[in-house]
């Protein structure tokens, strides 16, 4: 058996198979990427991580802070003969070069596929997800599991478990309605589901309407992945679902003042097209749907709106001109971001037919950890076996099993500020 770290003094034990696999993390020199590979390293110090980027100085500085068991993989994601070739002896990839915005295909998807090689994303965006979801047929004949959207945003807000998250909580000797210390970000990933869940046996009533609500302080150290991803959603319509209606609006639009409790107060949040509206209405059931995004300082959050509002979508949906804009705001960002730090909170609000209203909230001090260990906790749970084969968003249970959530919430535990459930 291979001994892997937990947060805490915490330990588990891996079959030694397991903590003997190799994994790539493409992307891994950027901030998601590189978080991850050292959140993995953490939790299983024996597995062996190769860090797939197109800069051999930035991935040599992730790789020393990895240890002996990493090494560098030049890899360009556009180039599917160098992503086959880096896919050669991995058990599974992990891909987080983003923005997953305006891309034509789903390459290392499909580079895993032909490489027959266990898969997980952190996408963001809703025409590659569903892309994505349309490589199942292919995925299975290949016999290999395969996660999309299971990042932060959205996968870390979405997700439909048979299984009572109470029950999870239970068992690992934590408060239900709150705690300081514990769950962290793929706790998002069962709140939404968890609420429609209780509603359905506790309640006469039936989940009529879910509101997804996300704050971040300035860029969640994330640099300047997060911030070209931020300008290209400007350029899409806002999916959201009324009574059953899919609808389109206008991004960063529909503000709402919502309160995100405990170390983040109230924030405006604005309408944003993210995948998990479309997912939370097909899978979860939910007739009225949508998602809104925030940031601080609050000056960014007009700059959004200015940024909507006199630019056209063409442009905004360019990506050369988007990158040309990252560049240039880039600096200012990083300086402010010093300043505003990197806080993240998420609010999942559900309406019944019957009055019921509840909420889910999830808050922590670090997006940059946060997600690292988010998406780490996914890949062990996917080197254990417990994903089907197949392509599956985080919601469905064929992407991580039950029996799987108790270990997975466990591993994600860092730093959280606070934790609401089913208020």
């Amino acid at each position: 058996m291979a001994r892997a770290q937990e947060s805490g003094e915490r330990t588990v034990e891996l079959a030694e198979r397991v903590g003997k696999s190799r994994v790539l993390v493409v992307g891994g020199t950027g901030r998601v990427g590189s978080s991850t590979a050292i959140a993995l390293s953490k939790l299983c110090p024996d597995l062996r991580i190769v860090v797939a980027g197109r800069n051999r100085e930035k991935g040599a500085a992730v790789v020393a802070k990895l240890g002996k068991n990493s090494e560098f993989a030049e890899v360009d994601i556009d180039d599917m003969e160098s992503v086959e070739k880096a896919l050669h002896d991995v058990d599974l990839v992990v891909h987080t070069a983003g923005p997953f915005q305006q891309a034509d295909r789903c390459a290392v998807l499909e580079a895993a596929i032909q490489t027959k090689t266990a898969y997980i994303d952190v996408c963001d965006d809703t025409r590659y997800a569903w892309r994505a979801k349309s490589y199942m047929s292919k995925a299975l004949a290949a016999n290999i599991p395969a996660i999309t959207t299971g990042g932060i945003y959205p996968g870390v807000s979405n997700g439909a478990n048979t299984l009572s998250l109470i029950d999870i909580i239970h068992s690992i000797h934590v408060p239900v309605y709150r705690q300081e210390l514990g769950i962290t970000n793929v706790v998002y990933k069962m709140m939404a589901a968890e609420l429609v869940r209780a509603a359905r046996s506790e309640s006469k009533g039936e989940p009529q309407r879910l509101r997804f609500s996300y704050y971040t302080a300035g860029t969640g150290g994330a640099g300047p992945t997060i911030l070209a991803t931020s300008f290209l959603l400007l350029g899409e319509e806002v999916v959201a679902y009324s009574k059953g209606e899919k609808i389109k609006l206008k991004p960063y639009s529909g503000m709402l003042n919502i309160d995100f409790g405990k170390g983040i107060g109230k924030r405006d949040v604005y309408l944003l097209n993210l995948p998990e509206v479309t997912s939370a209405h097909e899978i979860l059931g939910v007739p009225t749907v949508s998602a809104r995004f925030g940031t601080a300082p609050f000056f960014w959050n007009w700059g959004m709106e200015v940024m909507t509002n006199l630019l056209p979508a063409e442009f905004l949906r360019d990506r050369s001109k988007v990158q040309n804009l990252v560049q240039l705001f880039d600096p200012v960002v990083r300086a402010v971001d010093g300043i505003a730090g990197e806080r993240v909170s998420m609010r999942v609000d559900l309406e019944c037919s019957d009055g019921r209203n509840t909420l889910a909230l999830f808050s922590h001090k670090r997006l940059s950890v946060s997600v690292g260990f988010s998406t780490a906790a996914f890949v062990l749970s996917i080197l254990e076996g417990s994903t089907q084969p197949g392509v599956w968003f985080p919601e469905e249970p064929e992407g991580i099993s039950i029996e799987a959530r108790e270990a997975l919430l466990r591993r994600s535990a860092q730093g959280t500020i606070s934790f609401v459930m089913n208020k």
